[in-house]
């Protein structure tokens, strides 16, 4: 297992589109998500344990955050072939089994995952309403535990998004395990 941070990119970004499958059946673009305020992008995979660390605090994450206009999209890019676990038969279980309750793509060619420059899962990027990177950074200060977590960065950045205030220039890169690249 290979820890990777998340690169610094520039604020103010544009979102990139995609046309992805996820675990539901459909095919989604961003073009689904137009009514959304904000939407959450997060590279991640299913065997990783940095995201199976925080896959329940996504998920209480999405529950808290959807009727405000957040939504979250996980998006797979892995490489299945020596990684199983991360196939999208194994996605559609694992959403299955923990309950995911946000959109979960696959992105099997793992050009999405190159034209965002992710690098490790989880890698979070958030978008605001005119789909401008405001927030690529780390889900909170303490992976491993939850009742451990003192300062939850990425709460803090949708709270001040959604209330029309500035978000903090201090983000501090997310951690986890490399993409599985082909």
């Amino acid at each position: 297992m290979t820890l990777l941070e998340s690169l610094k990119l520039s604020m103010g970004s544009n979102i990139i589109d995609f046309s992805l499958p996820a675990t539901d059946g459909n095919t989604y673009s961003l073009s689904n998500f137009s009514d959304n305020k904000v939407l959450v992008i997060i590279f991640m995979c299913n065997h990783c344990p940095y995201v199976k660390a925080i896959i329940n605090r996504l998920i209480k994450l999405q529950s808290d955050y959807s009727e405000k206009g957040v939504q979250i999209i996980g998006i797979n890019a892995n490489e299945s072939k020596n990684y199983p676990e991360d196939s999208f038969d194994s996605m559609k279980k694992i959403v299955e089994e923990a309950g995911i309750n946000f959109i979960y793509l696959h992105d099997e060619s793992q050009e999405i995952a190159k034209a965002y420059q992710a690098q490790c899962t989880p890698d979070i990027y958030v978008f605001n309403q005119n789909r401008k990177l405001i927030y690529h950074g780390r889900l909170d200060d303490n992976w491993k535990e939850s009742n451990n977590v003192q300062k939850q960065d990425l709460r803090e950045a949708l709270d001040a998004t959604l209330s029309g205030q500035p978000i903090t220039d201090v983000q501090h890169p997310s951690m986890g395990c490399s993409i599985k690249w082909k």
